[in-house]
């Protein structure tokens, strides 16, 4: 397609496709995105667009009996892919300290938000548990190194969702919150300073190749991912103490007063 080199069209083609979809769903979008490698800042040429989105229906839809979509997948074509979550599905994945809403309230590429979000926001934050967030970064780590970076030919994409896992977690080890959805935040703060440079040209190689590009593994990229992925093992299985949030008063509170508003 036509547009696909020019980003700021892009941006402005999304834009209309979030207006699109409020006047078409009966929506009211909170919060919109990018993720992926766009905002982990290393797109390859080829790469989509993924844009996700938070929203809000009226307060009569909450309060039917028969049950309503708690999701909206809008677009999936070789630029696009638009997909949201309700407000209500969110606020359930903040009490499960879901990894992906935080990354999604932390994207350095907000296509559009509200303050309702923002306070939403400042109560899920309260919700962020170290223990379980870790635990999903290695596990994504776990899986993708097994599934994809065993050959010794890979996409070096892959290297990247499992290295991005691995420092994220190593981020919420060292500072207790919420990671940084940039991947050179977490580079800049918590990579050993002997693996700066291989990362870096591995970015470098990276952005110039296809989605689904191969080349020969990187030793000393893989030997960093198998090392971490042990070391964090190890730290999951010392009985880390529970520190989820049990109690629902203030996510409950937060989608009263949203829904009442709406």
């Amino acid at each position: 397609m036509k547009y696909k080199d020019f980003e700021g069209e892009i941006e402005d083609l999304v834009r209309l496709k979030l207006d699109e979809i409020e006047e078409k769903e009966h929506i009211r979008i909170l919060h919109a995105v990018e993720s992926g490698s766009r905002a982990w800042g290393f797109a390859s040429p080829d790469s989509d667009y993924d844009v996700r989105f938070i929203y809000v229906r009226k307060q009569e839809d909450y309060l039917r009996l028969e049950t309503i979509r708690d999701t909206i997948d809008w677009e999936l074509d070789e630029t696009l892919d638009i997909n949201g979550w309700d407000i209500k599905k969110v606020l359930q994945h903040f009490h499960k300290s879901n990894a992906t809403i935080f990354e999604w309230a932390n994207s350095p590429i907000v296509y559009k938000t509200t303050d309702e979000w923002k306070k939403i926001y400042e109560v899920g934050k309260q919700y962020f548990s170290c223990k379980s967030t870790m635990y999903h970064y290695y596990g994504t780590a776990q899986k993708t190194y097994n599934e994809y970076l065993n050959a010794d030919s890979v996409k070096y994409k892959k290297y990247f969702y499992a290295l991005r896992p691995v420092l994220a977690a190593k981020w919420i080890e060292k500072k207790k919150c919420p990671p940084p959805v940039l991947f050179q935040n977490l580079v800049d703060e918590v990579l050993e300073d002997e693996m700066k440079d291989p990362v870096a040209s591995l970015v470098e190689q990276k952005v110039k190749m296809a989605e689904s590009d191969k080349a020969p593994k990187i030793d000393v990229i893989s030997n960093y991912l198998v090392e971490n992925i042990a070391y964090l093992k190890g730290l999951m299985g010392e009985g880390q103490p529970d520190d989820r949030k049990p109690e629902w008063d203030g996510l409950d509170k937060a989608f009263l007063e949203l829904v009442s508003e709406n």
